[in-house]
């Protein structure tokens, strides 16, 4: 079964709305037709579409299995343990909480779990690839608590966890936030650990990005060093979009009431019952030769981007994404991401250390490979791409390397179907 008869089996919709049909068709084709490098971006299976389209959105279910708010509960119940089980076999952690909607809500059930109005949290600089939700003025945790922002080392351009250390020492903030959105190293959770712990601090590991390699110990994990650590199910863990908590079993109590009724109310069942189908996956082994191949197909992107004279924000990557400081080719983030989406390959710009352009512009791109990889893509393929997006950022006037890259972009979707 293709994408397209996949959708047109949906009579009813089609029926019902065409407009909507059609606006799913499309996309259908869009992602059928592109490359995909967006590094928070990839496609989740069939099994976990399907999970997502069926009744339990009918379902009110506030409150947490076996003691919710609403009777007729039982199967949603079920689904719900099915997805926490797992999830808990999953990381080997002692708590689950898998009713947040996403991962910034799960990191908005933790600070109003634990913090006060006015509390300080110290995390990533959004210019050196923290979050939006780390303290970002322009968030609601920027707004209603105190920022403090760590910012990575101008000649490294990693994580100075002296900086952190001094930071947290002078400012003395109650979380400390571990993880990012746009970093290609590791983090060392242990040493994070050690710096909230010597300063009275909570530790939070936001492991968005990376918890599909934390799943089958490819990244160093945050559970045993971490209070809490959020996530999204989306990303490398390629299941539904919505988000988690993990925790130790003793703060259990005051992040589910974090989540229910601090920021939520009825959790979305379907979702979570898809959310069970892909911690299901992951539980697999195949999963771990997937996340295996993002590494390999990295660190290859890496390489060749490299080779092609640009450079890298830290000078390679060390998980599922690089980032690319377009500056020594005099070219936008913002000019490369159209070029780029004009040529078939979908990508984003992105802010680099100490840019000097606004976040609207950027200095950078980011490029990931959980997408690709998904497609079943292998380094000879990330080696042909790597030479696209050299030829489209190099020559953008050229109708030529445009017409050759649309081309290749076209046979690579054809030889590597998403869902075949």
């Amino acid at each position: 079964m293709t994408e397209q008869d996949f959708w047109n089996g949906y009579k009813s919709l089609q029926r019902l709305d065409s407009e909507v049909h059609e606006a799913i068709l499309a996309e259908t084709e869009r992602e059928k037709r592109s490359l995909v490098m967006i590094a928070s971006e990839n496609y989740a299976s069939r099994a976990v579409i399907e999970a997502q389209a069926n009744v339990m959105t009918n379902k009110y279910a506030e409150g947490y299995p076996g003691a919710r708010y609403y009777g007729g509960c039982e199967f949603v119940d079920k689904a719900e343990r099915l997805a926490i089980d797992r999830l808990k076999r999953l990381f080997g952690s002692e708590h689950a909480n898998v009713q947040p909607h996403s991962g910034s809500q799960a990191n908005m059930a933790v600070y109003l779990a634990f913090l006060e109005p006015g509390d300080s949290i110290m995390g990533m600089d959004l210019s050196h690839g923290g979050h939006l939700t780390h303290g970002s003025p322009v968030s609601f945790s920027g707004k209603i608590f105190k920022p403090v922002f760590y910012k990575l080392d101008p000649v490294t351009q990693q994580i100075d966890y002296d900086q952190v250390r001094t930071l947290a020492k002078k400012h003395r903030p109650k979380i400390i936030v571990a993880g990012a959105s746009a970093y290609p190293r590791l983090i060392d959770f242990s040493v994070f650990a050690d710096i909230a712990h010597e300063n009275g601090a909570y530790l939070m590991a936001d492991m968005a990005h990376i918890a599909g390699l934390v799943a089958v110990g490819l990244h160093p994990s945050p559970v045993g060093n971490a209070d809490f650590i959020t996530s999204t199910t989306h990303k490398t863990l390629r299941g539904p979009r919505g988000g988690f908590i993990l925790s130790p079993e003793q703060y259990s109590g005051k992040l589910d009431k974090g989540v229910f009724p601090g920021t939520q109310g009825g959790p979305l069942m379907h979702i979570i019952a898809a959310k069970a189908v892909a911690f299901g996956e992951a539980l697999g082994s195949e999963f771990k030769d997937y996340q295996k191949q993002v590494l390999v197909n990295a660190k290859v992107l890496a390489d060749e981007i490299l080779g092609y004279g640009f450079d890298l924000v830290s000078g390679g990557t060390d998980n599922h994404l690089i980032l690319i400081d377009l500056t020594n080719k005099g070219i936008t983030g913002l000019d490369a991401e159209r070029l780029l989406g004009n040529a078939g390959i979908v990508a984003n710009k992105n802010t680099i250390p100490f840019d000097k352009m606004g976040p609207k512009i950027t200095s950078g791109l980011r490029l990931g490979t959980p997408a690709l990889t998904t497609r079943g893509m292998k380094e000879t393929e990330i080696k042909q791409i790597a030479a696209l997006i050299r030829d489209t950022l190099e020559k953008p006037d050229s109708a030529d390397a445009l017409k050759r890259t649309r081309g290749v972009v076209a046979d690579l979707c054809d030889s590597f179907p998403i869902y075949s």
